[in-house]
């Protein structure tokens, strides 16, 4: 793992995205500082010596010919100090995010399955490629830019002084000023940016679940429906960015307007002194280089202020991001559906029991609960077949991975078990029972994992669980499963979520989530 990226840490210990990602830029933070730190020194070299080379020459008066090489000199090396301070966040930040991305798949890996799956895998993927840059933003480039704008100043300040306390006093006497705007906008930038990240995650959410059941809602004709709400969803997020952008605008605007205004009157009591129309201590009696330089100098000082005001934004999006990653790693999300109180003694020894409801109303996650999958540890429970798309696909041959832990070893079962649901029928899939199956099922469509599932369910002879077991077939397809599935009704309990109205009709009870969490008995 690169110098930069978070260390591991106790996994039952919480998270803490932030605690890992300040550690973890601490180096690169130093390295960023120092070269910030000689950018600023380096301008105040080119500030002074420009001064005294315009100054000098206006003047009419004799100029040192070293000044005129220094100042291009320090312009020069000012520019490259630059450089290498914006390279150096940049390749910090990259490698604190690339860090935290490391110590949370770790994380992730380390998670039992059924916590896993319980992870809204919307929010998850978005999360994993959003979360850890915003966090590596706020612990590099804000806390340099919070750290230059204490010492940054002070230095500017100082130099100031050599030439006029007074003007020193009347930039650092704005100071306080701007230090209260900073914490106003703060708590309504920080505010503004939660409610963003929690829009963003329920629209990856809601995005990931709707790809996932896209063959289903094609198949009931939602299209237009789900299209509707994801456009919300969208328009909310957008909302949101747009509320924090228009308070970072402000915040900056203030900081120009400060800014702009603490250089007028220093110009204004600088121009009165040499016009020898005011006597103003500190503006009068100055050479004409050294009033240039308090002027060039000036837009430096607040140039650490006009710094922090763009990160800002940073802070409040790397606190919510940090929050919204800690809440992936530590906990299950803890607003799930309410539920009917159905328990696996309720349900008849045999026969087929459909879960029905719209979208999001939370079949899926009852059949996780009545298999087990929302406990802590463990696989789903052993009296049980689990059917879906995320069913488990070893590596090797088809008949391999149809006869996966179901205890049977004779070839013309599995054969007739997966000739039964269309598998040896596959163009796609050549080679029949030996055909090879890639890690994970890598090389099958969701419809043929679908497939696998079932045959391999009906090997296994134990009471199936069957989350949308024709979401993704054709016509042919999805009627042989209901075929299938309702005979293995005869002898089993076969409890499947569904949007199939022809499913659904072959069942003896059905379980509604649409409103009234009722559980009906279907008509004869």
């Amino acid at each position: 793992m690169d110098e930069n990226a978070p260390a591991r840490h106790d996994e039952t210990a919480p998270f803490g995205a932030l605690a890992l990602a300040r550690r973890a830029g601490r180096r690169g933070l130093g390295r960023l500082f120092a070269w910030q730190l000689l950018r600023a020194g380096l301008r105040l070299g080119f500030s002074a010596s420009a001064a005294m080379v315009v100054g000098g020459l206006v003047m009419d008066q004799p100029v040192e010919p070293l000044l005129a090489p220094a100042a291009v000199l320090f312009l020069v090396l000012a520019a490259a100090a630059g450089l290498a301070a914006d390279r150096t966040q940049a390749t910090a930040e990259t490698a604190v995010a690339a860090g935290l991305r490391e110590a949370a798949a770790m994380r992730l890996d380390r998670m039992p399955a059924r916590r896993l799956q319980s992870l809204p895998a919307g929010e998850l993927v978005a999360g994993m490629q959003r979360h850890p840059q915003s966090v590596a933003a706020l612990a590099v480039g804000h806390r340099a830019a919070a750290t230059m704008m204490a010492a940054g100043p002070l230095a500017v300040a100082a130099a100031l002084a050599l030439v006029s306390w007074q003007a020193a006093v009347l930039v650092l006497v704005l100071t306080p000023v701007m230090i209260v705007f900073f914490a106003l906008v703060g708590n309504a930038i920080r505010t503004r940016a939660e409610a963003q990240e929690r829009a963003f995650g329920r629209l990856a959410g809601q995005f990931a679940d709707r790809i996932r059941t896209l063959p289903t809602i094609l198949a009931n004709h939602g299209l237009a429906a789900e299209e509707a709400k994801l456009a919300g969803r969208l328009e909310a997020y957008a909302d949101r960015t747009m509320t924090v952008l228009r308070i970072a605008f402000v915040n900056a605007g203030i900081i120009d307007f400060f800014s702009s205004l603490s250089i007028a009157m220093l110009a204004v009591f600088l121009g009165l002194g040499h016009l020898k129309l005011a006597m103003i201590p500190g503006f009068s009696g100055l050479e004409l280089w050294q009033s240039l330089f308090i002027l060039m100098a000036a837009p430096d000082y607040f140039a650490p202020f006009r710094r922090f005001s763009e990160q800002y934004h940073a802070k409040a999006e790397g606190l919510a991001a940090a929050a919204a990653l800690d809440r992936l790693m530590d906990d299950a999300p803890s607003s799930l559906p309410r539920l009917p109180a159905v328990a696996v003694p309720d349900l008849p020894a045999r026969g087929l029991v459909a879960i029905v409801g719209p979208s999001g109303c939370g079949k899926s996650t009852l059949l996780r609960r009545l298999a087990g999958a929302d406990g802590a540890d463990g696989d789903v429970l052993s009296w049980l077949a689990w059917v879906s798309t995320d069913s488990y696909v070893p590596e090797g041959t088809l008949g391999e991975a149809v006869a996966w832990n179901t205890g049977v070893t004779c070839p013309t079962r599995v054969l007739l078990a997966a000739a039964g649901v269309g598998l040896l029928d596959e163009v796609l899939l050549p080679g029949g029972i030996a055909a090879r199956v890639a890690p994970g099922g890598a090389n099958l469509s969701g419809g043929q994992r679908l497939r696998l599932a079932i045959a391999r369910a009906a090997l296994s002879g134990r009471t199936v669980i069957a989350d949308e077991p024709t979401a993704k077939l054709d016509r042919d397809a999805a009627a042989s499963v209901r075929a299938l599935l309702a005979d293995l009704a005869r002898t089993r309990l076969l409890l499947v979520a569904t949007h199939d109205r022809a499913l659904a009709a072959l069942a003896s009870r059905v379980i509604d989530l649409s409103g009234d969490e009722s559980v009906t008995e279907a008509a004869a």
